[in-house]
């Protein structure tokens, strides 16, 4: 491509200098003119390709300007000036975008909810000590200081809000018809020799046949594999074997560990697996009443084939096959001795995981779930135990967050998401009840941080309308951490287990604690005072009706 730099005119290959008026007159010779000769003009070559942004400018052996040269020179000019501004257009999105995120900008970021005023005035005076004490304020995170006051508004609705309703308990005929597999499976009645809830259930298979072939767990998890692979093979010694018919122990657990999360369960699960008349289901965290029958492997992944309660039994045939021993004994049959060995279950999502109901359950006029997990329970083991260990629900839910967050960790990350899933909370309590919106599956996948978790007695009052309140201890994560051996013999007596040896005791009140924060979580630091403050205020009010319902001010978590 051709460009005469003469009068910066673009020559297409059959007009040549048609367009060019320096090169056209009443006298005009093409063979005389120095400029269609080729003289004093610099033909200038671009790869064959259109040059659309940089404008080519003139290039002259004589210095004779005209007023075509000028305004040639001027637009040249100003295709350079537009691709300048596009230039900088773009590099001050990426400022705005970068800035706003990691609460660099000199203006208030767009991600904090509506104009936030700075009035310390409307914070406690305890929040405000606590600021000078642990915490002091740069420039990175004077916004979120100022988002105390916006944010305290929306919290005060969410507590103007606040109801707690005794919710009516579905009959028993209900619960049939929405389960009838599960109540055709587990009798009504148990072994009146084994402290254990089991039974015998027979079995039809032969010495060639896997019992486990279909088990969901062991298809769909290989470290499982292992323990059923050992369950295959003494199988067939563990039968009970009569009038030339095969029967299997089959057991539900005594009592189940049932929350919460991040509040220190799996620190209780492994000393309690070490006294000798504990054991414990082969996987720590079945989560089978709250997500695998209803075919939820992994939140994220949907919805797959139900696991059936079958598959639930499994994971007691290692503890079931010690108990068939000791009903086998000759000081269980001549003696009338029983078996004292209980089997626990600590999935942690018991409590408050009823996610799925809106799937499968119809749904009510008020929006809140029909059935509830303790109601199916309760319905086959009306004198189970249930174990709840608890913590300050502030803390808690900064541990959930640096335990379940995969990237982009720190603590003004926190506020943002605590800032938004309280807009969300508030929402939804502005058109329904409190029990829908800790229900509301919608709800609580949109939060970034699982605030309702930690709304304790919301789901404490649900299980005590089915439960006796002798049949629930309640635990607090930091006693438990301050002085363990109390707690243990809480435990101990709570579930009638015999006692033990010094040796035995130190065993399991001495060892190292279990499932601590990682140390690239600890780097981290702690929340930012700000959000502590909007986190107490928001439980404050659940947190004293806990205290209210278990008469313990120590779950006011005033200083913790």
């Amino acid at each position: 491509m051709r460009y005469c730099i003469n009068c910066c005119i673009h020559l297409l290959p059959n007009d040549l200098h048609r367009q060019c008026f320096r090169c056209r007159g009443p006298d005009h010779n093409n063979q005389k003119c120095p400029v269609c000769r080729g003289e004093n003009k610099i033909p200038l070559y671009t790869d064959s390709k259109q040059m659309k942004w940089l404008a080519v400018l003139e290039v002259r052996t004589d210095h004779c300007e005209s007023w075509h040269g000028f305004f040639c020179l001027r637009k040249g000019k100003l295709c350079s000036l537009m691709f300048g501004l596009i230039i900088m257009t773009l590099v001050m999105v990426s400022y705005i975008l970068t800035g706003a995120k990691h609460g660099l900008l000199l203006i208030p970021s767009p991600f904090h909810y509506g104009a936030f005023a700075s009035n310390p005035s409307l914070m406690d005076n305890e929040s405000l000590s606590d600021m000078k004490d642990y915490y002091q304020p740069s420039k990175m995170n004077i916004s979120y200081v100022k988002d105390y006051p916006s944010i305290k508004l929306i919290i005060d609705t969410i507590t103007s809000k606040i109801e707690f309703i005794t919710r009516q308990r579905p009959d028993l005929e209900e619960l049939r018809k929405q389960e009838p597999h599960m109540f055709s499976v587990i009798p009504n009645k148990f072994l009146p020799n084994s402290k254990n809830p089991c039974w015998y259930e027979e079995y039809h298979g032969n010495t060639t046949t896997d019992p486990y072939a279909t088990n969901s767990y062991a298809l769909y998890s290989k470290r499982f594999r292992i323990i059923f692979d050992y369950l295959r093979k003494v199988f067939w010694n563990h039968l009970y074997h009569y009038k030339d018919k095969h029967y299997r122990l089959r057991c539900l657990p005594h009592f189940y560990i049932i929350g919460q999360p991040k509040c220190g369960t799996t620190d209780l699960y492994d000393r309690l697996r070490l006294h000798p008349d504990v054991r414990f289901s082969a996987i720590k965290e079945p989560h089978w009443w709250t997500r695998k029958r209803f075919g939820i492997i992994r939140l994220r992944d949907g919805f797959h084939d139900r696991y059936p309660v079958e598959d639930y039994l499994d994971l007691f045939d290692l503890a079931a096959h010690q108990i068939q021993s000791v009903l086998q004994s000759d000081a269980v049959k001549e003696r009338g001795k029983r078996n004292n060995i209980i089997i626990g279950e600590a999935s942690a999502s018991t409590m408050w995981d009823n996610n799925a109901w809106i799937f499968f359950y119809d749904n009510s006029t008020e929006g809140e779930p029909p059935f509830l997990i303790q109601d199916f329970i309760h319905a086959f083991q009306p004198n189970a135990k249930l174990i709840i260990m608890l913590r300050d629900p502030v803390e808690r839910l900064y541990s959930d967050y640096l335990y379940f967050a995969s990237a982009n960790k720190s603590a003004e990350d926190f506020h943002e998401k605590v800032a938004e899933s309280l807009q969300l909370f508030e929402g939804c309590v502005l058109d329904f009840s409190l029990r829908a919106c800790v229900y509301n599956n919608t709800l609580n996948n949109a939060m970034p941080v699982r605030l309702q978790i930690g709304l304790y007695v919301v789901y404490l009052l649900d299980w005590l309308t089915v439960f006796n309140k002798d049949q629930i201890l309640v635990l607090r994560l930091e006693d438990h951490a301050s002085n363990m051996r109390y707690t243990m013999h809480m435990v101990f007596q709570f579930l009638d287990l015999g006692p033990l040896s010094e040796k035995q005791e130190a065993l399991i009140t001495k060892s190292p604690a279990s499932n601590t924060r990682r140390p690239e979580d600890r780097s981290l630091g702690p929340m930012l005072p700000t959000t502590k403050a909007i986190l107490r205020d928001f439980y404050r009010p659940f947190n004293t009706k806990l205290a209210q319902v278990l008469f313990d001010d120590a779950f006011l978590w005033k200083r913790t």
